[in-house]
């Protein structure tokens, strides 16, 4: 059964994530800088819907190449780049296909 994604928006560019599987849930503190939310969505990120999409599309890009409970609890999503060269690509041809 493929992981549950939950994303809620807590603050101004903060957001609790939580990723539920068979094996239980983890939960994630993500910082999302909006201008780096137009980058990667092409400018559709001005409405907290789109983020909160960018940041469910980031976490299945990141479930893809390792396990919840590998992801860290609280970080900024500009170092998901820093971990998978791929990121900013997959995710921005993503939303450009819609």
């Amino acid at each position: 059964m493929p992981a549950t994604i939950e994303v809620e928006a807590i603050s101004s560019g903060e957001y609790n994530v939580v990723v539920k599987e068979s094996g239980g849930e983890t939960r994630h503190r993500v910082r999302v800088d909006p201008g780096y939310a137009q980058k990667l969505t092409g400018g559709t990120a001005s409405t907290t819907a789109s983020t909160l999409e960018l940041l469910r599309r980031s976490f299945e890009f990141l479930l893809e190449r390792e396990p919840k409970e590998s992801i860290l609890g609280s970080f900024d999503l500009p170092l998901i780049g820093r971990y998978f060269a791929e990121y900013e690509r997959v995710i921005a041809d993503s939303f450009s296909s819609r």
